[in-house]
């Protein structure tokens, strides 16, 4: 262990040597005053160093794929061939319209969509439009060779209980499972965080699929192997925790993983409390092989600075 704490270009004091002054003088165990080392407010430059413009995924363990929407005003034209130079894999969360681009520049489609995350199988009246919504995104899949196709539990809705919204859910599902099985797509469930309600996107109060133990009973009750769960760290962090076990417990019903950091759905620097270079071993460790898409919302200038900082973190 290293005994010398340094507190600046041209201090380094002893930490036993130091240690032994001061409970001697009555100093207490305040191990780091004021006097000692100045405390300087944490900054993005303090702390996290991006790679260059030239760096590029070497390891390659991780499946990384990216969330677009998180990169706006970024163009789909820049972010596209920018993923791809960084050596990322596939892309989500944009227009297929982009789709021919995308494999222009090797990029996958990481995951397909369906209806919105507000309007879900808890209620019966949206059954129809729900399964609707997901053959097509089944289809879209097929034909851009996407391993999976997302879906929520969408909306708590007023007279309708927790039980007969949990019902509601497993029998819309079942309804599509049979199709997904047939056309070899997953059918992949969103867990979302209630308790962030600080912007649209970083919390989604009222929604129903709050809770990956309530997301594993429905997988279980529709019972089909291309019924899987969406592992997102973010959302799974803040409404139950303990992500690294979860994981582990569910292992054999997850497809997919989303990124963020906590608080703020931030980059996945220090300045926020996830330890993604573990977690993402961990993961990796289980025989994991699905994609790994990052969903942050940069806080920093330079987004695809933010961009190629995850993809370094988590190329484990």
């Amino acid at each position: 262990m290293n005994n010398a704490i340094n507190c600046g270009n041209d201090s380094v004091v002893n930490r036993r040597g130091w240690l032994t002054k001061s409970i001697g003088s009555g100093a207490g165990l305040t191990l780091l005053s004021p006097n000692l080392c100045a405390a300087q407010p944490a900054t993005v430059e303090d702390t996290t160093v991006a790679p260059g413009q030239d760096f590029r995924i070497s390891k390659g363990r991780a499946r990384q794929s990216v969330m677009a929407w998180c990169f706006q005003p970024l163009r789909p034209e820049e972010l596209i061939p920018a993923c791809a130079d960084m050596g990322l894999l596939a892309m989500e969360g944009i227009d297929e319209k982009y789709y021919p681009l995308m494999k222009q520049h090797g990029l996958e489609v990481s995951l397909c969509k369906s209806h919105p995350f507000a309007r879900g199988p808890v209620s019966r009246e949206n059954h129809a439009f729900c399964a609707e919504k997901l053959r097509a995104g089944i289809d879209l899949a097929v034909e851009w060779n996407s391993p999976g196709v997302i879906a929520f539990t969408g909306m708590r809705e007023s007279g309708v209980t927790d039980e007969q919204a949990k019902q509601n859910c497993i029998e819309c599902w079942k309804s599509v499972c049979g199709y997904a099985e047939e056309k070899g797509v997953n059918i992949v469930l969103e867990m979302l965080n209630t308790r962030d309600d600080s912007h649209p996107m970083k919390g989604h109060p009222g929604y129903f699929g709050n809770d990956i133990d309530l997301c594993i009973e429905m997988i279980k009750a529709v019972d089909s192997p291309r019924m899987k769960l969406l592992f997102d760290v973010y959302h799974i962090q803040i409404m139950n925790g303990d992500v690294i076990r979860r994981f582990r417990d569910h292992k054999q019903f997850i497809s997919h993983v989303h990124t963020a950091g906590n608080p703020g759905r931030r980059e996945l620097d220090e300045l926020q409390e996830l330890n993604y270079p573990a977690i993402i071993r961990a993961i990796l460790d289980t025989g994991y092989d699905g994609y790994i898409a990052h969903e942050f919302i940069p806080t920093w200038p330079d987004k695809l600075a933010a961009l190629r900082h995850g993809a370094r973190m988590c190329d484990q």
